[in-house]
C-alpha cells in the first residue's frame, strides 16, 4: 500500500523523534479524534487543514485517519517518546524519512517539515539512537521547523544543538543532517 508514492513502512517516520523504552511524560492521545487533532498541531493551519492524517501502528503499519488534498502528510504524537511531538512532512520530506528508516541514501531534492508542537530526541548526533547515550537526557526541542536534506546550506550552522532555542544542523554528518530552526 502506498501513500502519494510513498512506501507505507516509511511512516515509521515518527521515529525522527527518536524511539524510546521510557514512559511519556504527557498522554498521548487515544481516539482517532485526538489523534487527529494532535496531528494538526504540528503545523499551521492552513497547512494542517489540507494534510492527510496519519498513524504508525506497533508493527509499522501506516494506518490513515483522514485523507487530504494538501502536499503534507501530519502524523500524531509518537507515544515511544518522553515529549508531545507530532509531524507535518511534505513529500520530498516523507521521501527522506523513507530513505532514513530504510537506511538507504536520501533521494535529491529538499524536504520541509514542520514540528511545532516541539520534539523529544534520543540523540541529536546519531540518527539510530534508540535511547540517550548513558549519562545523557532525552533532548527536548521547542517548536522548529525542520529543512531536510539541506546539502550545503546546512555547512553555515553549529553542528549539534548548544542551544537549542538557535538553528542548528541534527545529526550532523550523517546522510540524514537536517536543519533545526527554532520557532515561536
Amino acid at each position: 500500500m502506498t501513500l502519494r508514492g510513498t512506501s507505507i513502512g516509511l511512516v515509521t517516520v515518527v521515529a525522527l523523534v527518536g524511539v524510546a523504552t521510557a514512559q511519556p511524560k504527557h498522554t498521548p492521545p487515544k481516539t482517532d479524534k485526538e489523534k487527529i487533532a494532535n496531528a494538526m498541531s504540528a503545523a499551521p493551519r492552513a497547512v494542517a487543514q489540507e494534510a492527510t492524517i496519519a498513524e504508525i501502528d506497533e508493527k509499522g503499519q501506516m494506518r490513515v485517519l483522514r485523507e487530504g488534498k494538501g502536499p503534507f502528510t501530519c502524523m500524531p504524537d509518537n507515544p515511544m517518546t518522553p515529549g508531545n511531538d507530532p509531524m507535518c512532512l511534505d513529500k520530498a520530506g516523507m521521501e527522506w524519512a523513507k530513505a532514513w528508516m530504510s537506511k538507504t541514501p536520501p533521494p535529491p531534492g529538499v524536504g520541509f517539515g514542520y514540528m511545532l508542537m516541539g520534539g523529544s530526541d534520543a540523540s541529536n548526533d546519531d540518527p539510530y539512537a534508540m535511547k540517550p547515550a548513558a549519562g545523557k537526557k532525552w533532548v527536548d526541542t521547542g517548536p522548529h521547523v525542520m529543512v531536510l536534506n539541506p546539502g550545503p546550506m546546512a555547512d553555515s550552522y553549529p553542528k549539534s544543538a548548544e542551544d537549542p532555542r538557535k538553528p542548528y544542523v541534527m545529526w550532523p554528518g550523517t546522510p540524514y543532517q537536517h536543519l533545526m530552526i527554532p520557532v515561536k
